[in-house]
């Protein structure tokens, strides 16, 4: 035995990994901003890389990414020369950065291996981008007659991917305090709004800056775009708190359609905003797009990588994928308005089977209301209407299915009744 030991240096060893342990950085308590696992980046690496712009440190300098670096500065540039004395408000801009990069550093999960002048330049330049991207967004007179991202249709379709990926995020009080470095009078529109505006495309269903109220909503607290995003969407709910520690599957939409479920669409500003009540589900709509998957797996990725975030819009995506098992399934939600789908069939009925695989789901939102959509189910008018329209109504033999049809009414019409 002791011939195995033959060979190591235990004390070189021991210093070697104390050494090594003392290097390791530490993540701070201000820590929002991750590198994508690599168990949730193997189904679909696209969704969590930028295409075209890089912001902030973990993608700066990336080869196929510099081209973008030439718009950023010319944004910069133009933002600056409204004021009185464009190289004064630039040096104090940086002042301002270099004075919060142990706060901003931070933000982001170590290791950051770029020098503070790197550091500081990067946030100075992006975040100057993203402030005169909204604006320009929103005012038209702010553009130039050569301004690519305006001028260049794809090239917006390319920001809306980037600036929701979580690797590619800044903190939110950089951007705020940018933001009124630059006002040259007290604006009438917030850094919020600028931002929701800009990004209403992507929820066309939803659109974010038209909810009520956003100044109580408190939405400047986010921590960077990404979860303004988020915010925005699940910002107010009207579930009562109840059991979330558990499981309960789903049936799906064309079996709760068997049972009699009647699907409605309803219009709310929360996504999470779904009800079940006499039979009825109501949902609010959502649209699918080139871009929802981006927006849904990075905002996924973000509560499974931030401490002490409830997994709402996971629990969102488990929720669609029990309701979404085939195009059957689709079509359903489809015909209630309930989905406005811009892909084709097949991707639409794959979105939310994939969406949400090797996550952690300690909580799930929609526990109770799983639990109260199953109990109604089993109930025996329900479950007698389900097999009268799999095995009769379903069935070529034409008599047959019009007894069966008016059985079934009448079941509905007692079942009604019992309601009441």
């Amino acid at each position: 035995m002791s011939q195995l030991h033959v060979g190591i240096d235990v004390g070189s060893l021991t210093s070697s990994l104390l050494g090594k342990m003392s290097q390791s950085p530490s993540m701070s308590s201000r820590c929002c901003i991750f590198k994508t696992p690599q168990i949730l980046k193997r189904h679909n690496e696209k969704a969590y890389i930028p295409d075209a712009f890089s912001i902030g440190p973990f993608h700066h300098a990336k080869a196929s990414l510099k081209d973008a670096e030439e718009v950023k500065l010319k944004y910069l540039q133009a933002l600056i020369n409204r004021s009185p004395n464009p190289t004064q408000k630039l040096g104090e801009m940086i002042k301002y950065i270099a004075e919060v990069e142990g706060e901003a550093r931070g933000c982001y999960a170590p290791p950051i291996g770029h020098t503070s002048n790197e550091f500081v330049e990067i946030l100075v330049l992006d975040g100057c981008f993203i402030i005169e991207l909204f604006r320009r967004h929103t005012n038209k007179g702010l553009r130039d007659t050569d301004d690519p991202v305006f001028t260049m249709s794809f090239m917006l379709q390319l920001l809306y991917h980037d600036l929701c990926l979580l690797e590619n995020q800044m903190p939110w009080f950089v951007l705020e305090r940018l933001f009124h470095m630059t006002s040259l009078h007290p604006a009438n529109i917030s850094l919020v709004q600028l931002a929701l505006k800009f990004f209403d495309c992507i929820f066309q269903s939803i659109p974010l800056s038209s909810k009520k109220s956003l100044e109580h909503l408190n939405l400047h607290e986010s921590k960077h775009i990404l979860d303004l995003l988020r915010n925005s969407l699940i910002f107010t709910t009207t579930r009562s708190e109840g059991e979330t520690f558990g499981w309960q599957p789903l049936p799906s939409a064309r079996i709760l359609e068997e049972a009699g479920i009647t699907f409605t669409r309803v219009k709310s500003s929360n996504i999470l905003d779904i009800k079940f009540h006499n039979g009825v589900l109501e949902i609010p709509p959502l649209l699918i797009q080139e871009t929802t998957e981006t927006v849904f797996r990075n905002l996924i990725c973000f509560e499974q990588c931030q401490p002490d975030c409830r997994p709402v819009i996971t629990s969102y995506a488990i929720l669609f994928d029990n309701l979404i098992n085939t195009a059957k399934d689709v079509n359903i939600l489809l015909e209630k308005g309930i989905i406005d789908n811009w892909l084709n069939l097949e991707d639409a009925t794959r979105f939310f089977n994939k969406l949400y695989l090797d996550t952690y789901v300690k909580e799930y939102y929609f526990l109770e209301f799983n639990k109260q959509i199953n109990s109604y189910c089993n109930g025996y008018w329900p479950r007698l209407r389900a097999y009268l329209v799999r095995n009769y109504i379903l069935s070529p033999m034409g008599i047959v299915s019009q007894v069966a049809a008016f059985i079934l009414n009448s079941c509905t019409v007692v079942q009604t009744f019992f309601k009441k």
